[in-house]
């Protein structure tokens, strides 16, 4: 192994134990952002029950492996010695840590989709830690309440958001990958992950189960896919209308709003 990757190594454990101080159990990544170690039953039949997230012994199980303990943290490096940087598991207490990702590969502003969100149901994201990515885009670290799970989602929150939940991790700062380095914003290393807004948590948990039919398609919920579809600009359209599409048949209203959202994306230009 070259001496930059040992380096890189070295750096990455260092990253990762001091994640661990402050109580985020961690595993090592490789250059490509997933685990750094192999399932240990990869060549194993088809299991019968459900698949193992440890209970074999064996380091491998991918965000499952995470540990805030020192020792643990050294062996799986040492087991991983190609490991370039960590994964900070989501969902685990002390701090519940659920993470924003707003990407920038979609093509979409999702910090801007992110704002419109805040302002049309009345939540502000408080100051938090902010990693920065290669790519250009962030995580936001939030923490959620210890008695709910928040679901990992990819774009369901809004175009070019993904949520990093319950058996979901996020690339911890200082780790190098294939495209670069992952690094804390300027004045937010300090922080502690900020407790997540009541009004975005709602969001991003499931809908209940409801009895009740769903809302008609001129009811609050289509009229605001609609308005997403209309205030699309030039390179987000195609992805707005995808997106509120999505949303309508997932809340029972696809069929109806049809021809709304195709006359919107239409308006915005679309053929």
């Amino acid at each position: 192994m070259a001496t930059t990757d040992r380096q890189a190594t070295t750096l990455a454990l260092a990253h990762a134990l001091s994640a661990a101080e402050r109580g985020l159990a961690v595993i090592p990544l490789s250059r490509t952002k997933l685990p750094a170690l192999r399932s240990p039953h990869r060549d194993d039949p088809a299991p019968a029950g459900p698949p193992c997230h440890g209970a074999c012994g064996h380091p491998g199980h991918g965000v499952y492996d995470a540990s805030t303990d020192p020792v643990r943290i050294r062996e799986l490096f040492a087991a991983a010695p190609w490991a370039t940087g960590y994964g900070i598991a989501c969902g685990l207490p002390p701090h519940h840590l659920v993470g924003v990702d707003l990407d920038t590969k979609s093509g979409t502003d999702s910090s801007a989709a992110l704002r419109e969100l805040a302002l049309r149901h009345l939540f502000t994201i408080p100051e938090t830690v902010v990693v920065l990515t290669p790519s250009g885009g962030r995580h936001l670290w939030l923490t959620g309440p210890p008695d709910v799970v928040v679901p990992n989602s990819a774009g369901r929150l809004a175009p070019g958001i993904d949520i990093r939940g319950a058996g979901g991790y996020l690339v911890g700062p200082g780790s190098r990958t294939d495209h670069g380095v992952y690094a804390t914003a300027p004045g937010t290393a300090h922080l502690p992950p900020a407790a997540c807004p009541p009004a975005l948590l709602r969001l991003l948990l499931p809908p209940p189960p409801s009895a009740h039919p769903a809302p008609p398609p001129h009811g609050e919920h289509g009229r605001g896919l609609v308005h997403f579809v209309l205030t699309a600009h030039e390179g987000q359209r195609n992805t707005r209308l995808f997106w509120a599409a999505c949303r309508a048949y997932e809340n029972g209203i696809g069929p109806a709003l049809l021809t709304p959202l195709v006359e919107a994306a239409r308006t915005t230009g679309l053929t």
